[in-house]
């Protein structure tokens, strides 16, 4: 089980403990609404949170350490933001002194093998700096592994062997004043406060400007409308090594023709923002959006609600319960669906054809998958605060109807080319179209 006891931030690890959802144990207390931002000594300011998709309120085996599902990024006691000072053209970039020096952060751009441009940075007491990454090493704030669609989850051999994700993936630079802006760039720091782009790395040199790419990639992707009820899917690009924006590769590793930066879009992380990684994705909800997330009382009151009009199996004739947590063990309470119809269950024999998970519905005979009804319990994912009565094809997994419809439209990167809709709380990829059923319970029939 993961700690969820509450701990003081310190300074050199200010995301703090995970928050908990309505799916951890039960002795667990969710904080759903954000830290206000005002000046308060006795609690940090939170500027947000980054929610792996796909693992709904906690990883497999615990989260543990620096590994979780969720990073909540709270404001520093002290600053340790840095930003660009100044630049060299050097022969020897790794005998330069502002690489071998462990006090000054630096961007190496390697031009050829005997000539490189470093850019120096320097401290930046208006922002604060959050590093995330596959490495374990201490620079990096938050670790993440390449997530396992839950449909192949507990299977041995699909355990991740080689990494798409960068050992130092990105950085996120916040403001530490109102309205506490949030930036990504690609690549991070590592021990000896350096990044290193190779001869072979996509970058460019024009004048006083040097930029460019990481290997595998930056995504980010903002909602048109704001994360909310309205919302819509934006469209990717990529981040480079100096904050610019810039669209898609051909694929991951190809080169760009051209520089061909995007200016009349940013890097700044707006509500609802998804960044990938190559093997990751995360979605940014900002302290301010958070506020609109249903909290886990109103989620229950919801979920009891539906629970109220006491819905029945059509076939055992026995009651079923709509959980709020996902351990809860309901036995003949625990509902099913046909996924090619919609109408809910309990768990029978009957229709049963040539496998287990096929079976043909008694109410309207149409033949197709039934599988268990899973909770959606990562409430940071939820658009609005509505009844969840749709749920996902193939997993089962239940939000509210505007939920289920937006990530149901929302392409996430597989692969060096391809995207795919995934749930957000398994990571399963999507089947049929639209990909997503509206459940008909024996009471609530329309």
């Amino acid at each position: 089980m993961p700690d969820t006891k509450k701990k003081p931030p310190d300074e050199n690890s200010m995301f703090g403990d995970k928050l908990p959802t309505t799916c951890t144990s039960s002795d667990s207390k969710p904080l759903n609404k954000p830290v206000h931002s005002v000046e308060d000594d006795s609690q940090p300011i939170k500027y947000g949170e980054l929610i792996v998709l796909g693992y709904n309120g906690h990883l497999p085996n615990g989260d543990k350490g620096r590994r979780k599902s969720k990073y909540i990024l709270y404001k520093r006691p002290k600053s340790n933001g840095v930003k660009p000072f100044k630049r060299h053209l050097v022969t020897c970039p790794q005998s330069s002194k502002a690489v071998q020096d462990s006090a000054l952060h630096s961007v190496s751009y390697t031009l050829t093998r005997n000539k490189a441009i470093i850019v120096e940075y320097q401290s930046d007491d208006d922002t604060d700096m959050f590093q995330i990454g596959r490495s374990s090493e201490n620079p990096i704030d938050y670790v993440v592994m390449d997530t396992i669609p839950g449909h192949i989850r507990c299977s041995s051999e699909n355990n991740i062997t080689q990494s798409t994700i960068s050992r130092f993936a990105c950085r996120i630079i916040v403001d530490r004043n109102p309205p506490y802006t949030a930036r990504i760039i690609a690549a991070g720091f590592d021990a000896g406060k350096n990044i290193f782009l190779g001869e072979k790395a996509v970058k460019w040199y024009s004048g006083d400007e040097i930029d460019g790419l990481t290997t595998n990639g930056v995504f980010i992707m903002k909602p048109q409308g704001g994360f909310a009820a309205s919302a819509q899917p934006g469209v990717w690009r990529e981040v480079s090594v100096g904050g610019g924006v810039f669209p898609l590769r051909e694929s991951r590793p190809s080169p760009l023709k051209s520089c061909q930066v995007i200016t009349d879009e940013d890097n700044i992380l707006s509500d609802g923002t998804l960044i990938d990684l190559c093997g990751a994705t995360m979605l940014w909800r900002s302290a301010l959006g958070l506020i609109s997330a249903p909290s886990e009382h109103e989620f229950e009151d919801l979920v009891g609600e539906i629970n109220a009009g006491r819905p029945q199996c059509p076939v055992g004739l026995n009651t079923l319960v709509l959980p709020t947590r996902g351990s809860l063990n309901l036995h003949d309470k625990q509902p099913y669906v046909y996924l090619n119809c919609g109408h809910v269950h309990g768990k029978h024999q009957w229709g049963v054809l040539d496998s287990e998970s096929t079976r043909t519905c008694p109410l309207c005979l149409t033949v197709g998958p039934f599988v268990k009804l899973q909770m959606g319990c990562e409430l940071s994912l939820y658009m609005d605060s509505e009844h969840p009565t749709f749920c996902f094809n193939p997993c089962g997994h239940v939000a509210s109807e505007k939920t289920v419809k937006y990530w149901a439209y929302v392409a996430v990167p597989h692969g060096c080319h391809g995207f795919r809709a995934i749930c957000p709380f398994c990571a399963s990829p999507l089947l049929g179209n639209p990909g997503y059923v509206k459940l008909i319970f024996q009471d609530h029939a329309d």
